[in-house]
């Protein structure tokens, strides 16, 4: 069921240690050997309680309902097992009912982005982060460049791998990631994946990639369902932070005082 919930204070109320790094990992992964930095975009380069993912979930639901042809709480009910089944709504319905996902992924990305604003802070962290810059989203390409013009970060950015470049599969199956890797030519190794849902962090961290789970702020009440929040200590999460800028700022601060090996 989902409901509104309080996320607890991030170490019971301490913050992050000055690198970023877990204080429950005796080694976690770190960020001196990182050539290519990997983001997911909703809930991940903007915060969680813009709620503009929630008018993306708004509109799935109008759609499962229309299509289905039935009513708003059985589409709620169908568009949140297809999610946790299937990775996203529209694989369940394209598996399910053989739906053609044009349409669907035209309507539920037609949102107000207005409430995302310029991110000055942000995007002078990402020009400052040495290396490549690549989106890796279950979301369209338009959407992604919609959310990145808004932030002012998209000059930042090489290239979106979005839900059509995987061919209509969505993270975390473990041929996303392949295909991603593949395309643009990155060696996980040497690469950090950033990420907000724990569960797409499972394969990157597989293949060598350090991961970086992003939650939300502090005690800010959110909406979402119960199982997208678990796994924050997952051994599969090398890093959490509640900051996605700040944590990027000590990473470039830690860099630039350890000499290249």
């Amino acid at each position: 069921m989902r409901t509104p919930l309080t996320r607890p204070p991030l170490r019971s109320g301490h913050p992050l240690p000055a690198s970023g790094e877990r204080e429950d990992r005796s080694a976690p992964r770190t960020f001196n050997h990182v050539e290519t930095w990997v983001f997911d975009l909703d809930n991940t380069l903007y915060p969680h309680h813009l709620n503009l993912w929630q008018q993306v979930d708004e509109r799935i639901r109008t759609f499962v309902a229309d299509f289905l042809k039935v009513p708003k709480d059985e589409a709620f009910r169908l568009q949140k097992d297809y999610y946790k089944r299937y990775g996203t709504t529209m694989r369940g319905l394209m598996a399910e009912h053989g739906m053609s996902p044009d349409d669907y992924l035209e309507f539920v990305h037609a949102i107000d982005h207005s409430p995302l604003v310029p991110n000055a802070a942000l995007g002078d962290a990402l020009e400052k982060l040495p290396g490549r810059k690549l989106i890796l989203t279950n979301g369209t390409r338009k959407h992604a460049e919609a959310v990145m013009k808004r932030l002012e970060i998209d000059r930042h950015f090489e290239d979106v791998f979005d839900i059509a470049a995987a061919d209509l599969d969505p993270k975390p199956l473990p041929q996303v990631y392949a295909r991603f890797l593949k395309r643009h030519g990155v060696d996980p190794q040497k690469a950090a994946m950033f990420e907000d849902l724990a569960r797409n962090l499972e394969v990157p961290h597989t293949l060598g990639m350090t991961t970086v789970l992003v939650v939300p702020e502090g005690q800010r009440i959110i909406v979402r369902e119960a199982w997208e929040l678990e796994g924050q200590d997952a051994p599969h999460v090398d890093h959490l932070t509640d900051d996605l800028t700040g944590f990027l700022e000590r990473i470039i601060e830690t860099r630039a005082l350890t000499p290249p090996a």
